[in-house]
């Protein structure tokens, strides 16, 4: 070996090149080692940073027992055995959200914290336009967009982070303002133990901050122990929490918005909303710019998101529903839908128990499932439609609608074994409503 180097970044892509640029502009220039052979940003790395090298195709342990510090892409699981060697020698080993912690350290907090398993994305983006409506200098990153380190070239009053659990196991100094945990159902099982473990990892942004919001309709979302905390919820809110009074959006006894005039759909965004206000309402965001968004944002795309109508059929596209709990939500969302649902799901479905699903089928009319795990989900739903190809779903669906009816792509699992990603899984999708004829119209 010619050389050691006292920083190793493992894992390239998008947050591993973030990493090096980071470091480099610490004057340190760090060695990259990813498992793959070809990682994705290999050609902008070797354009950036010439002068870095790049191991490919697995750890070498021999570099990372000479390191000062490790620094971890979130999709590494830590008890990779090199990892663990690493650890068991006290090398400091951290994420890029830890780094951006440390960097902001002197600063007054300034961050607000969005993590759970369901919903991050929509709250982030909703607190975000919150902010820009009440003219703050803010600025969107971690899980969703921009990774955090690139952040850190301007000068943000506010930084809005979406967190993933796996970006929270190696963070623990960032010091927010406020944070939530939305919910807690089961993810990554194939990375976590059990969903305790899963839930531990979420939890630990709680440390890290100020006020907690928790989520009082889930309890697996309350801290493990008192803290500064206020909640939220769709009940009616007991003293200065933040629910729905008749209808009516509300903080303690202060109105904020009727449900009526949300432009979101579903009661699962009524409660996306509530926890944003409240976060935002901690940095003292204007009531009228929470408003304002409120009834304008009609949400992001794969989420939810009504793509088309067709002979008063309409189609619902949320493919961003990677696991159990998001399609349970967006199906208890739809529950006062007065038409039937027709529900295509699976994919890769991550260790899930899809057991789960059970009780929030009893809103569903007919279900089609293709996939990988596609078998697996339609063996708790009798008469399910097995189908091999989206466009093979949608037919299907398209030909069992009748006016009034919603047709809903909630997965419940990953796509990668037929996709390269969500938002793949969920344009095929649109593309084959808008291919059913010449009548689709866009929503």
């Amino acid at each position: 070996m010619a050389s050691c180097y006292t920083h190793v970044v493992l894992g390239l892509g998008a947050t591993g090149l973030s990493v090096v640029r980071y470091l480099t502009k610490q004057g340190i220039t760090p060695l990259v080692m990813d498992s793959r052979e070809h990682p994705p940003g290999r050609d902008q790395l070797t354009n950036e940073f010439p002068e870095v090298l790049l191991i490919t195709g697995g750890f070498d342990c021999r570099y990372l027992v000479q390191a000062s510090q490790i620094v971890i892409s979130p999709g590494i699981p830590m008890d990779t055995p090199e990892i663990r060697a690493a650890l068991d020698m006290g090398i400091d080993i951290v994420g890029d959200v830890e780094l951006f912690a440390r960097a902001i350290a002197d600063k007054a907090p300034c961050v607000i914290g969005i993590t759970g398993s369901n919903g991050k994305s929509t709250v982030t983006t909703l607190v975000g336009l919150m902010a820009a409506k009440s003219g703050i200098n803010y600025a969107l990153g971690g899980n969703i967009g921009v990774p955090v380190l690139d952040l850190l070239d301007k000068d943000y009053e506010l930084y809005v982070l979406e967190l993933s659990s796996f970006q929270l196991e190696t963070t623990k100094s960032l010091n927010c303002i406020s944070a939530t945990c939305l919910n807690i159902s089961e993810d990554h099982m194939d990375r976590y133990s059990d969903l305790d473990a899963y839930r531990q990892a979420k939890l630990k942004l709680y440390q890290q901050s100020k006020l907690a919001i928790v989520n009082r309709d889930d309890l697996l979302t309350l801290p493990n122990e008192p803290m500064n905390q206020t909640s939220f919820g769709l009940s009616q809110p007991d003293g200065d929490e933040w629910g729905i009074d008749h209808g009516v959006l509300v903080h303690g006894t202060t109105e904020y918005v009727a449900v009526e005039e949300i432009a979101l759909v579903g009661s699962h965004n009524q409660a996306n909303l509530l926890v944003a206000m409240a976060l935002a309402d901690s940095v003292g965001i204007k009531k009228a710019a929470m408003i304002e968004v409120a009834t304008q944002f009609t949400g992001l795309a794969h989420r939810c998101e009504l793509v088309a109508k067709r002979h008063g059929v309409s189609f619902v596209n949320d493919s961003k529903a990677t696991n159990v709990g998001a399609t349970v939500a967006a199906l208890n969302g739809l529950s006062a839908h007065q038409g039937d649902i027709i529900l295509i799901a699976g994919g890769e479905g991550k260790g899930a128990d899809f057991a789960q699903l059970s009780e929030a089928f009893q809103d569903v009319s007919q279900l089609i499932t293709l996939g990988k795990d596609g078998d697996k989900i339609a063996a708790i739903f009798e008469g399910a439609i097995k189908v091999k190809s989206m466009a093979e779903a949608v037919t299907q669906a398209a030909a069992l609608a009748k006016e009034g009816d919603i047709v809903l792509l909630s997965p419940a699992c990953a796509s990668l074994d037929m996709y390269s990603n969500f938002m793949a899984r969920g344009d095929d999708f649109k593309a084959q409503v808008a291919a059913l004829d010449a009548e689709a119209v866009n929503a």
